[in-house]
């Protein structure tokens, strides 16, 4: 294990939250590692789930992060240095300057005013948090339900844009409301529930009890992003950042390190393998919003740009076979799904490649149960290994 990624897991990292709260008037009484994002070379960011004492004795459960990259100069509010090291209190965030306005219903409130929603009553849920990354709050107000990204701030206006290009288009995304400097994009809700509900918590309406549809639906979706978003450099394939993840994986444990470089060298590829599109860029089950069995909504359009179509199909049928998996009690009706997607896709894809660029993804995705710290997670990153060279299996027919 590389040193800033024990210095920020192992025993030590008790410590230095003990030391950044050195006159605070709190005092740590235990944490825990619930997300950790390594990148070798470049440092590492922790999210922690920590219980504090006040001095007058209370205790409150919080949202700590600490990260051993780069920080901004000077160190913006709450942040405080420990050697090499940057600790923080949510929603302190030392890149999403907008976060600490989107937790807080008051400051809300202005936001809403600010792009011509006159609200009484704010309530905000933190829906989604990747220290130094991104944010979501789901804010429900008297005129229905917003939903507000957090991102570094030179991103605001463009992501703004890229939801207004693609809405014009007729692609399904949420509706951009305005954007902030500090980094807040506002966006307004759609009907339907993630894919990922609806495969996780199947009620009477479960797509998946006839799938043909939303296969449909899906394929229109990933064909509805507008030519337009597809600018700007081309996107690194899933193909092509694969030796990444497998260096992810090796500098927790040597053994499935070993392992995931073998994958990574059988999907990695130098040039293009299909043409250039408009991409999503992390198209899978939970950026779908569904209902009545087909896509209502496309969501998290942040990476969005030009890319290989083959990497969004992909994508979707990597998280796909990961899931029947996790939820082996839906892998007939997932595995049903993933097949007619598979058959679908190959009609105008090249289905080896295809297949090779899914290892790819679930080699990606081996990456997660380390990541967010959980249990067993060298058991489980073995499974999504096999299951990666199970996709390669099929490429080489």
């Amino acid at each position: 294990m590389t040193t800033d990624l024990a210095l920020l897991t192992g025993p030590t990292a008790g410590e230095l939250i003990s030391a950044a709260l050195r006159g605070s008037g709190l005092e740590l009484m235990g944490w825990t590692a619930t997300q950790v994002d390594h990148q070798p070379g470049r440092g590492t960011t922790v999210g922690y789930a920590a219980r504090l004492r006040r001095a007058d004795g209370s205790t409150s459960d919080e949202v700590l992060g600490a990260s051993s990259r780069e920080l901004p100069v000077p160190l913006p509010h709450g942040v405080v240095r420990v050697g090499g090291v940057g600790l923080w209190r949510f929603p302190n965030d030392p890149d999403l300057p907008g976060l600490a306005v989107a937790a807080d219903p008051a400051r809300m409130r202005r936001v809403c005013a600010g792009v011509g929603l006159l609200v009484d009553d704010v309530v905000t849920h933190v829906v989604a948090y990747r220290p130094r990354r991104r944010a979501v709050v789901r804010v429900e107000t008297s005129c229905g339900e917003l939903y507000v990204k957090a991102v570094r701030p030179d991103r605001a206006r463009g992501l703004h844009r890229r939801h207004r290009v693609a809405l014009a288009a007729g692609c399904p995304v949420p509706p951009p409301l305005g954007w902030s400097a500090d980094g807040l994009v506002v966006l307004g809700g759609l009907p339907g529930r993630t894919l990922r509900r609806h495969i996780v918590r199947p009620g009477s309406d479960d797509p998946l009890a006839h799938p043909e549809p939303l296969v449909e639906s899906v394929v229109a979706t990933l064909h509805s992003l507008p030519d337009e978003l597809a600018t700007g450099a081309r996107r690194r394939t899933w193909g092509q950042k694969a030796r990444h993840y497998a260096d992810v994986i090796a500098s927790a444990d040597a053994d499935l390190g070993a392992r995931a470089r073998l994958v990574a060298g059988a999907v990695h590829h130098n040039g293009p393998q299909a043409p250039d599109a408009a991409v999503h860029g992390d198209f899978y089950e939970s950026q779908l919003l569904v209902d009545g069995g087909v896509v209502t909504g496309l969501l998290d359009i942040d990476t969005a740009g030009r890319g290989e179509r083959l990497d969004d199909a992909a994508c979707l049928l990597a998280h796909l076979s990961v899931l029947a998996e996790i939820h082996p009690g839906r892998g007939p009706a997932l595995e049903r799904f993933g097949a007619a997607l598979l058959g679908r896709f190959t009609a105008t894809m090249a289905g080896p490649d295809l297949a090779r660029r899914t290892a790819a993804v679930v080699l990606s995705l081996a990456t997660g149960p380390h990541r967010v710290q959980e249990p067993g997670w060298r058991a489980t990153t073995a499974r999504r290994l096999a299951l990666a060279e199970r996709w390669l299996d099929l490429a080489d027919g």
